[in-house]
This record gives structure tokens, sequence and C-alpha cells, in this order.
């Protein structure tokens, strides 16, 4: 029985728990809790920020959108549905720790990307990889439009790179965890071309029949130049370092 039968998040939450454990391994649901737990201390800073009004510097926005974007516990979850338990000298390591980490980056800054349009329309910008260009680096909006898609596209390129040379020495489970961080790269995109919450002119309520998505933009082989230096963003810099 539920602890705080009085808070019904509390209550649906502690359901979730209980129906991973039941399908899971303790290590596999360790690692979801860990997860949703950094996620939902990502969100805190997020909104401390906003109460504060407090515009963070680049590194300190990619340290909390690696967390608040909820990519962590999105992705724990594989394991608990492939029922693929990744051994933990594997999914420890430092090259593993920055896939992963890459995979949730990617992820953060295409919803920066997708939600652009209608967050600035309802003035909900104010933390945005876009919006932290234009304030720190005095950069145009259309600058820091190409900053932020080039920094995300060479973290997809350093993904790639790795992952390639990852694989061959991986286990099975390893295989089928990277070769799944990538569907969820595409995956998130796919998503947010069709889901209400980035495509509706009203709140993310509106029911999927109310929306006409738009017409599928063409995917490009080709990054954006090779992207801004991360050498001094110590949060995502160490990931192109000799990990292999």
């Amino acid at each position: 029985m539920c602890p705080y039968a009085d808070d019904p998040y509390a209550v649906s939450l502690h359901d979730i728990s209980e129906r991973f454990r039941s399908c899971a391994t303790p290590v596999r649901v360790r690692r979801f809790a860990h997860a949703h737990h950094a996620w939902l201390n990502g969100v805190t800073w997020q909104i401390a920020n906003r109460a504060g009004g407090r515009m963070p510097g680049l590194d300190d926005y990619l340290t909390m959108r690696l967390h608040s974007a909820g990519g962590e516990p999105t992705y724990a979850m594989l394991e608990i549905v492939n029922a693929a338990e990744v051994p933990a000298h594997e999914m420890d390591s430092p090259a593993v720790t920055a896939l992963t980490e890459m995979a949730i980056c990617v992820d953060a800054l295409d919803n920066d990307r997708h939600s652009l349009a209608k967050g600035a329309a309802r003035r909900q910008t104010d933390q945005n990889v876009f919006t932290v260009l234009t304030h720190h680096h005095r950069l145009t909006e259309q600058q820091a439009l190409h900053e932020g898609i080039a920094l995300r596209d060479r973290v997809l390129v350093r993904f790639l790179d790795l992952r390639e040379k990852v694989m061959p020495r991986a286990g099975r489970e390893l295989r089928r965890y990277l070769t799944d961080l990538g569907h969820g790269i595409r995956g998130n995109t796919e998503w947010a071309l069709r889901v209400p919450r980035y495509l509706s002119p009203r709140d993310a309520t509106t029911a999927p029949g109310d929306v006409t998505a738009p017409e599928t933009p063409p995917f490009t082989e080709t990054p954006l130049a090779e992207g801004p230096p991360t050498h001094h963003l110590p949060t995502i810099g160490w990931w192109w370092d000799d990990l292999a």
C-alpha cells in the first residue's frame, strides 16, 4: 500500500514502481528510479530559474536540460521493455555514459527547436538553448538558431561515430541498447512533427483531431558545418575524449 494515499501523484508513481518491480530485475528498477529522480531534480532546477528570473549560461543550461528533458527515465525503460539488462561494466563505462547523455542532449535540443515557435507565441521561451545563446552570446535570433542546430548536429555526429566504435566489442544486450538509443532520437523527431503539444496554436491538451500536421519536412544527411567548439563546455566537452 502506498504510504502517501492522500497524494494522487505519489499514488500514481508508486503504482508505476510496483508494476516495474513485477516485470523487471532489481537492477533495472533501480536504474529507472535513479533516472526518474534525476529528472525531477532537473525540473526543479528549471522551475527555480524561472521563479528567480535567471537565465543560465550555456554549460549550466545543458547540464539542467540533460535532466529536465526527461530523457533519462525514458531511456532507462529500454532495458525493462526489452528484458535485456546491460552488464554494469558496460552500462557504467565512460563511452556508454557519454552515448546515453548524447542521445538525451540531441533529443532535448530537438525539443527546444520544435517548441520554439509555440513557446515564443506564448512567451514561454525563457529557458531555451536559442534564448540562452541570444542572451549570453549576443547573437541575433537567426544566429542563435543556426548555432543551436549546429551544436545539436555536432553532438549527433559524435554519437554516431562513437557508437560505431563501441558496437564491435559490445555484448548482445548493449548492442540492443545502443541501437535503441538511435531509434529514440529518430522517434523523438517523428513524434514532435505530429504531436498537438507543438502543433496546436492553443495548448498541449488540444485533441489530435483539432490539429492539422504540416507536411513532413525533408531530412538531410549533411550536418550544419562542424558545429561550435565544445572544449569550453565541461558538461559535454568530455564526450570528445578518447572513450572508445
